[in-house]
């Protein structure tokens, strides 16, 4: 361990301790030495077993499921972290939960995005480190630093690494054009983008595609794929149309419900995603791949603690 990074600090609660043991392998330190455990009640207990005091500590922490119980064991790990003197607090979120409810979709809806940042910021935290979040706006949400780190360069490299030929880039729908464009351009691809409606939560139907998909390979990206009635139906539409096979890729893996059942019966020849989401052994389908985030994270958090650039890493 250099004796610049002697001063950095990671430590992880339960949601992804094998990303945060990545991301220090990176670094070249050891995983803080640190337990979350539970009371028979069910409340969260931390307990910190080596010194923060001065340090720039960082936490590693995606709010998945269950998202208010890894939500909570973030908030008092900060909380532990700043009562034990941490010199920064640094709050990594790979998967940020709640970041769907970041705008008033109807009347008396919450914006809970907010109120998330509200508790983070409430607790202690000094920045907060995320990867691709739902919407960009949700930045605004904090008054402190948000360091937004994008997965398309991750999902780029693989694609780059493939014989693929005759290659189109398709975003699900309207919201996801810039990322899809991201991809695009780094691939030096086309862009489709599919004209879809959604009548209720989870409920998707496509209208038309923008763009031209027949006789090619199409790469159909989103941030998040949760129940996969979304790229599944867009898959349909795509092959429809005429194309030679359909990638799907992401950023997070949440995959509920219905969702495994889905891809699996899906014109789907192998879906992208990244370690954002711990995927269980039983959600890893064959035609499921795992792409980590920890290179990116880890050199962003250097680069934070250097007082570099952390946009370059995405130029």
């Amino acid at each position: 361990m250099s004796q610049a990074n002697s001063r950095i600090k990671v430590f992880s609660c339960n949601s992804n301790p094998l990303l945060a043991q990545k991301i220090c392998n990176h670094l070249g330190i050891p995983l803080g030495d640190s337990k979350v455990n539970k009371f028979s009640d069910g409340e969260i207990h931390i307990q910190l077993n080596e010194t923060v005091r001065g340090m720039d500590v960082y936490v590693v922490q995606s709010t998945c499921d269950p998202v208010n119980q890894h939500l909570m064991e973030l908030l008092v790990m900060v909380d532990a972290l700043k009562r034990a003197s941490a010199g920064t607090i640094n709050v990594v979120i790979p998967y940020y939960g709640y970041a769907r409810q970041d705008r008033k979709a109807r009347a008396r809806d919450p914006i809970t995005a907010k109120l998330v940042a509200n508790l983070i910021e409430t607790a202690g935290a000094d920045r907060v480190i995320a990867m691709d979040l739902h919407a960009t706006q949700i930045q605004g949400f904090f008054n402190i630093p948000v360091d937004h780190l994008l997965g398309v360069p991750i999902l780029a490299n693989y694609f780059q690494g493939k014989d693929l030929s005759d290659l189109v880039v398709v975003s699900p729908d309207h919201g996801g054009v810039i990322r899809a464009r991201r991809l695009a351009e780094r691939l030096e691809a086309p862009l489709a983008i599919i004209d879809k409606r959604r009548p209720e939560p989870n409920v998707s139907e496509v209208m038309s595609i923008i763009g031209k998909v027949a006789g090619k390979t199409a790469i159909i990206i989103d941030d998040i794929i949760d129940t996969a009635g979304t790229i599944c139906l867009a898959t349909e539409a795509i092959l429809e149309r005429g194309a030679k096979e359909v990638y799907a890729c992401c950023t997070h893996p949440v995959l509920s419900g219905p969702a495994l059942e889905r891809i699996e019966n899906s014109g789907i020849k192998q879906l992208i995603a990244t370690d954002t989401i711990p995927l269980k052994p039983e959600k890893m389908l064959d035609k499921i791949e795992v792409l980590s985030v920890a290179p990116v994270i880890g050199e962003a958090i250097y680069r934070i603690h250097h007082e570099q650039s952390v946009s370059k890493l995405f130029v």
